[in-house]
């Protein structure tokens, strides 16, 4: 990445992060409340090597970003976080900016907390639907169809990468290998006459686990995959997101028992192609769509 004269001369640098660095980020989040995963740094690191950002004042990391690049028209954007004594200095805005070149001309999405929609908008975003986190401890638990569930990792990658193009406006084949074969990751698919017609992935976090990403037809078939989910994991809190104008998912996570905890808006820059929204029962994470 190219810097500005002004970059250099007053003491910040952006740059991208290495691989290992990706964590500051994650621990940055998770100071905010957050709760990233456990794995999800190694995870992030595979999507895109340049698309995670860090400006630097005298070396010292003072703001993040991400604007991973799935693919030549489609972008998503997260980790934007300014260390609280760093802020009000302009630092974000110019790593923001650095973060917009990178994506070029491609069509962005985030998932932007309520208070900042309004800054987001001024930068070209539009509303499209807002993601409610739902959490807590399961007070009730479908019973799962033990016959036709597996374990995702026995499917076909082409099988699991068909489901995900109708509810992701890019092809992400290195991201889903590596969030579904990561350490503690636990996938389950339901198949019915050899169609993978539900799946979903729960993961270790810094506070319980969170289901994502949750695709399913029916909501009794993504009710199926969380029981598993659940079972496999034992007792613990869990967080799903969900879509709020898919009102199956909301009420798959009602019915659990679990609360709205959070609420993000997802905005995009431009058009995507149409997606399936019905079939969301839990997005992936709010970090990478």
């Amino acid at each position: 990445m190219t810097l500005s004269a002004s970059d250099a001369t007053d003491g910040l640098t952006i740059r991208p992060m290495r691989p290992d660095e990706i964590s500051v980020a994650i621990d940055w989040a998770a100071a905010e409340g957050w709760n990233p995963g456990l794995s999800d740094a190694a995870c992030f690191a595979v999507v895109d090597p340049q698309g995670f950002l860090v400006a630097e004042f005298k070396g010292e990391p003072v703001a993040t970003v991400s604007c991973v690049n799935y693919d030549d028209h489609f972008a998503f954007l997260g980790f934007y976080i300014v260390r609280p004594d760093m802020r009000g200095r302009g630092y974000g805005l110019r790593l923001w900016r650095a973060a917009m070149v990178h994506a070029g001309a491609r069509v962005i999405g985030l998932d932007g907390v309520v208070a900042q929609q309004d800054n987001y908008r001024k930068s070209g975003f539009s509303y499209a639907y807002a993601n409610i986190r739902f959490g807590g401890r399961p007070a009730v638990l479908p019973a799962a169809v033990a016959p036709h569930l597996v374990a995702l990792a026995d499917v076909p990658i082409a099988q699991i990468e068909a489901s995900d193009a109708t509810v992701f406006p890019a092809p992400r084949r290195a991201f889903l290998q590596s969030w579904i074969g990561s350490p503690g990751h636990i996938g389950r698919a339901l198949l019915r006459g050899g169609e993978l017609v539900a799946w979903g992935v729960i993961r270790p976090c810094r506070t319980g686990y969170k289901i994502g990403p949750l695709v399913a037809d029916r909501r009794a078939d993504a009710e199926a995959v969380v029981a598993a989910l659940c079972a496999a994991i034992g007792d613990g809190e869990i967080f799903l997101d969900v879509p709020a104008i898919n009102p199956a998912a909301v009420a798959l996570a009602e019915g659990l028992g679990l609360k709205p905890v959070f609420e993000t808006a997802r905005m995009y820059t431009g058009p995507i192609a149409p997606l399936r929204i019905e079939r969301v029962f839990g997005i992936t994470t709010f970090e990478l769509g």
